[in-house]
């Protein structure tokens, strides 16, 4: 079956489902200029992944602020927007035909993408104190039905009272000398991601599960989809006989269980897809 067969039968599966989820990977953010952690140039190519661990945050919460820090300009020194592929997605999930984009970036760019989709007028900068816009940016994510898996880099969160501000005060913090960085109440601020060695919040793995199992259609985006647990949830959808496409340049092992497997460029594939999806029904109505 062609690419645009496949797209097409795609769309008209998203047209008719109860319950359509989006599910996406580094691939999605690689267009945007977003560094990967894997590959040849990824990442921890250039880092020593074990450094960011979240028993070392426990252990030496110095030390690993003072690395923290550098990955930190590594990865968000310039200011990354949506690509295509987060625009479609986000446009999908405001006309009704996505229930969620499940994630596992770090970058919150579908949030951002979202907020475009619906008109806000925010360009993404954050307040003075920064403290009101984490707050609506946390609120959006979860009434928009965003789901970042592994947290969202562009936050710290207290260790010890879960408060949330924006990342970038707090690495300048870290890098005028306040090691490790410290919130009003005495703890210490992590970032508001999962580190390695740490589990993903229950609730969020739990919903994403939910939303696997419950399902018409599922699509995997730009994942290499060898990451667990989150890598499970398309074969989670397959058991439970939903529709599941696969859209990613390179092949994936989960593509055995897929309805439809696109190795295509995904700022490609999925506006064309949302065009479908449109278009389809505009024809509906008019008929």
């Amino acid at each position: 079956m062609s690419g645009m067969a496949e797209l097409e039968r795609l769309a008209a599966d998203l047209r008719t489902a109860e319950t359509a989820v989006a599910f996406t990977g580094a691939g999605i953010s690689a267009p945007s200029g977003v560094p990967t952690f894997r590959g040849d140039d990824g990442v921890w190519e250039a880092f020593d992944e074990g450094q960011f661990t979240y028993d070392r945050f426990q252990r030496d919460p110095a030390g690993f602020w003072a690395d923290r820090v550098e990955l930190h300009r590594t990865m968000f020194d310039a200011e990354y927007e949506p690509n295509a592929a987060h625009d479609a997605l986000a446009e999908l999930n405001r006309d009704g035909h996505l229930e969620a984009i499940l994630t596992q970036n770090t970058d919150g760019l579908h949030a951002k993408a979202a907020t475009a989709a619906r008109g806000n007028d925010s360009d993404g900068d954050d307040s003075s104190d920064g403290r009101e816009s984490v707050e609506e940016a946390a609120e959006f994510s979860a009434r928009e039905t965003i789901l970042e898996l592994h947290g969202n880099a562009r936050r710290v969160r207290c260790s010890d009272c879960g408060r949330r501000e924006p990342m970038e005060p707090i690495v300048e913090r870290a890098e005028d000398g306040e090691l490790p960085p410290t919130c009003g109440c005495g703890g210490t601020y992590k970032p508001d991601v999962v580190l390695f060695g740490e589990r993903l919040p229950e609730t969020v793995l739990q919903r994403a599960r939910s939303l696997a199992r419950e399902s018409d259609v599922f699509l995997a985006i730009g994942s290499s989809l060898v990451v667990e647990p989150a890598a499970s949830l398309p074969r989670t959808a397959a058991s439970n006989e939903a529709t599941v496409g696969i859209v990613n340049l390179e092949s994936t092992p989960v593509d055995s269980v897929a309805d439809s497997c696109l190795q295509e460029d995904v700022t490609t594939a999925l506006p064309r897809l949302q065009e479908l999806v449109e278009l389809s029904g505009s024809t509906q109505e008019s008929a």
